[in-house]
């Protein structure tokens, strides 16, 4: 062997032996296993051209976090910004909301870690708060106020800026029941109502 290949036989090697050191794939996968086994799904609804999901995390002591995600179900529409007023900025948008009732109460405001890009509109005052376009997931820590039945309400409006927005979700109903070892997905065809605290 020339003594120019043997650095390349040499790294083929060592590539071929970090299987058995250890590095393959495999861990990788086993903990993305654990994460999508750590979440428990309460809900799932499609609504105005987004679909949304609601899970549990992390419950522990009677408390834990809701993760909502909002994916829009076609490309080029995205959400607005939690902190969008509640009438929107010249009556443009909706923000994206979450709150509960009943036997769940929140402990912290609704949180998303997407970046919030200000969306300048012709013929509004001010720039609008919206998220990228795309799915976007929305964090909201709980916490057990009781057992029973429970409710969270979500709201979100998926505008794009060649196609126009879709209808505003105001209060779309997910019913919970909350069990001492931590909120369930109500049974079907219970009532999104909730005993009120």
């Amino acid at each position: 062997m020339s003594p120019r290949r043997r650095p390349a036989a040499a790294l083929l090697a060592a590539l071929l032996a970090l299987p058995a050191a250890g590095c393959s794939s495999g861990g990788s996968t086993e903990r993305t296993e654990q994460a999508t086994a750590a979440a428990t799904l309460l809900g799932r609804f499609e609504d105005s051209g987004v679909t949304v999901t609601v899970a549990l995390r992390d419950w522990h002591d009677g408390a834990g976090t809701l993760e909502l995600s909002f994916a829009p179900e076609e490309a080029g529409f995205h959400l607005y910004a939690v902190d969008l007023p509640p009438d929107g900025v010249d009556g443009v948008g909706r923000p994206t909301t979450a709150r509960t009732d009943g036997a769940l109460g929140t402990t912290a405001p609704l949180a998303v870690a997407a970046p919030v890009r200000r969306l300048a509109l012709e013929g509004i005052a001010e720039p609008v708060p919206v998220y990228p376009d795309g799915p976007v997931t929305a964090t909201l820590p709980v916490r057990a106020a009781g057992t029973g039945p429970a409710v969270v309400h979500i709201g979100y409006a998926a505008c794009s800026e060649t196609n126009g927005c879709l209808i505003p979700v105001a209060d779309h109903p997910v019913p919970l029941t909350v069990t001492p070892t931590g909120p369930t997905a109500a049974p079907s065809g219970s009532s999104p109502t909730a005993t009120p605290r």
